[in-house]
């Protein structure tokens, strides 16, 4: 949506940048169309004087007084629908410096709002990687404690530790306690020994999401550094680019021969 809401203003803009230039071609036009119709109706109004026989030479001579007199009259004007060409392309540079600028601005907004958007990725991808590696820390530490809780079952599970475990009951049947009491650490030493399975599949699946979050970190910062180098690289050519610009003598425009 920011995309498309910034692409119709830019159109909008140059929309109107068109319709005032083309305006502008047209008002100096009516100008100039009104200075020449002013130009003609002052100028001086030729009557013919009165009819008499004149002599072949003075014929001649008033034949081309007359002819001189009447020449700028005769010039072909303009035609009232033509526009000056140097205007329209004064006018069409303009323009297209100004879309040119136009341009360079909506693209470094992208990039921008790409490095902003890049910037939040990275982020949540650094405090992801963070959250993973102390839930890992917390699955390593229950491991361990489980790990020492099983050595101590296979410790309790030798015939020695049982008997002396069960001599301290007063019954007449030993062995069916000492008997119980195996099973009864057994069923311990399998219920945490799936419970140590449990947590080494947490462990690996921990690890595999933490490398996978530290290649995205990896990724987004080189795209980072890469982005911010680009930009001052395009500042820098920019900068020439005026900096030229600006030292380089406008051309003057050669005058047209009057008609």
């Amino acid at each position: 949506m920011p995309k498309n809401s910034i692409r119709r203003f830019v159109t909008a803009v140059l929309a109107l940048f068109l319709i005032a230039g083309f305006l502008l071609v047209d008002s100096s036009a009516q100008k100039r169309r009104r200075r020449t119709t002013r130009r003609r109706s002052s100028a001086p109004r030729i009557t013919n004087p009165a009819i008499y026989q004149p002599t072949e030479n003075t014929n001649s001579s008033d034949t081309s007084n007359t002819t001189d007199t009447n020449a700028p009259e005769t010039q072909p004007a303009r035609p009232a629908g033509e526009q000056d060409p140097e205007a329209m392309k004064k006018t069409i540079r303009t323009l297209s410096t100004q879309v040119d600028k136009l341009n360079d601005k909506l693209t470094q907004m992208e990039q921008s709002q790409r490095s902003l958007v890049d910037l939040e990725r990275l982020s949540r991808a650094e405090a992801r990687s963070t959250a993973l590696r102390a839930e890992l820390r917390d699955v390593q530490a229950k491991e361990s404690d489980l790990e020492a809780k099983a050595e101590e079952i296979e410790i309790a599970l030798k015939p020695e530790n049982i008997e002396r475990a069960t001599a301290g009951y007063g019954t007449t049947h030993p062995e069916e306690l000492r008997d119980q009491r195996r099973k009864q650490l057994e069923s311990e030493k399998q219920r945490t020994r799936k419970q140590l399975d449990q947590l080494a599949a947490s462990c690996t699946h921990l690890e595999e999401a933490i490398a996978t979050s530290d290649a995205e970190v990896e990724t987004l910062r080189k795209k980072l550094d890469a982005s911010d180098a680009a930009a001052i690289q395009n500042a820098k050519t920019n900068g020439q680019s005026e900096g030229s610009t600006t030292s380089t003598p406008k051309p003057t425009p050669t005058p047209t021969p009057p008609q």
